[in-house]
């Protein structure tokens, strides 16, 4: 490094100049080959904020995650929950992105590819405010952004858009919950609609929903019965082609709308006759479920969930809303783009030269049917077999003592062999 001790005032300003020129508004007292140093990352102690529970309601596309819960066992399986967990604990919100340190719940769990439009979570964050500061409403603008601050770090296909900051006492997102909505969007193509929606009535009250979903043995889950409040298919505006299996209910087990609508399906195909449903719902008629293909994931949707009266914010300034409609205009842009692309190309293709014969007439000794099952494509067999003749799956008992066995975790008075348990 050079000595400028000695040098005269006049000098020192030459170098300068001439340094000026050289290196532009490069800092030239620096090492060059120096290692930059690296940021350090802004620690909060948490010790000194006070917390609050909130409720936080969101909006998803679920196309690209392993459904909503996340995953502690395995964190680098994509979900939802563990996106918003991760943004939560990068803006300090939360000590860890693990649920069990935050008195975190969840409204309703989508599997993967299943999206949401008006889920619900609780949880407890860091505040600015006093637990007395909290109670008052007017103090809610010294708060915390916490919708915007989410937002910034979130993937485009999740969306935060309503908080409550001051949930009620007990409050619990899954608990708290008094129905859950959900809509099946499928193309209508040559189905019975009338059919369909005879059908889905059927499911309205109380009933055992066994046959209608997959039993998971480590659940232990031994009550089937659901409630139905409303069940039916109804026309979606736009598009005279396009319907929705409409439900609504208390709570539903594991992949229950999606069995629902599978056979609503084989119904409006004519596979199946309306009076199916009534069997299926009956155990004592149908004790063990037959095998049969569950819908596709995508068209499923979380539509809403109901709670009691709750004070729902949205975001504190007008330029965070503007942020969440650029981000959601984007988004609808690029698929609505690719739909467009597609059409075309579809329209392209339809120009040419047909062959000399009518690809929609079957031969006659071909006995091949495709089943509706809402992913576009169907499915070919050679030919139906009714669910009447099919195979069947193990009874839930069977399937939740066999895990019992498998972790040797006997109910009081079950006793397992050796060989049982093995």
């Amino acid at each position: 490094m050079t000595d400028y001790t000695n040098w005269t005032k006049e000098d020192l300003i030459k170098r300068i100049r001439e340094l000026e020129e050289v290196g532009g508004s490069k800092d030239v007292t620096r090492d060059e080959n120096a290692t930059p140093a690296k940021k350090q990352k802004k620690s909060i102690d948490f010790s000194k904020f006070s917390t609050r529970h909130v409720a936080i309601r969101f909006a998803y596309v679920g196309w690209n995650y392993s459904g909503l819960a996340v995953q502690i066992n395995d964190p680098k399986l994509a979900t939802v929950e563990g996106e918003i967990l991760k943004a939560m604990q990068q803006s300090k919100l939360i000590r860890t992105a693990d649920p069990n340190d935050c008195d975190f719940s969840r409204c309703g769990r989508t599997d993967k590819g299943v999206s949401a439009f008006r889920q619900v979570i609780s949880l407890r964050v860091r505040s600015l405010l006093t637990p007395e500061e909290q109670a008052d409403p007017e103090n809610d603008k010294r708060e915390l952004d916490y919708l915007h601050i989410l937002n910034q770090l979130l993937p485009q296909d999740i969306r935060l858009y309503e908080i409550c900051l001051r949930p009620p006492e007990g409050f619990d997102a899954r608990f708290s919950c008094t129905y859950r909505h959900y809509k099946y969007f499928f193309h209508a193509g040559d189905v019975n609609i009338e059919l369909m929606d005879q059908a889905a009535k059927m499911f309205l009250g109380e009933h055992d929903f066994r046959n209608f979903c997959k039993v998971d043995g480590s659940k232990q889950i031994s009550n089937f019965k659901r409630t139905v409040m409303s069940s039916s298919i109804l026309k979606v505006e736009g598009d005279d082609q396009l319907f929705c299996f409409d439900l609504k209910g208390t709570a539903f087990l594991w992949h229950q709308v999606r069995s629902m609508i599978a056979i609503l399906f084989l119904v409006g195909q004519g596979f199946e006759k309306p009076s199916i449903i009534e069997d299926l719902l009956d155990v004592e008629f149908t004790p063990r479920r037959p095998n049969y293909e569950m819908a596709a994931d995508i068209p499923l949707v979380l539509f809403d969930c109901g709670f009691p009266e709750m004070e729902w914010l949205s975001f504190k300034t007008q330029d965070s809303l503007v942020r969440l409609e650029n981000s959601l205009f984007t988004f609808w842009h690029e698929a609505w783009m690719k739909y467009t692309m597609i059409s075309i190309m579809s329209a392209v293709v339809d120009t040419l030269v047909k062959p000399p014969y009518a690809p929609s007439v079957k031969p006659e000794n071909d006995t091949k049917v495709a089943l509706k099952l809402g992913s576009g494509k169907g499915k070919s067999l050679t030919r139906y077999v009714p669910l009447k003749d099919r195979t069947t799956v193990d009874t839930p008992d069977v399937i939740n003592q066999r895990w019992r066995k498998r972790k040797n975790r006997p109910l009081p008075g079950e006793v397992f062999s050796n060989d049982e348990t093995k």
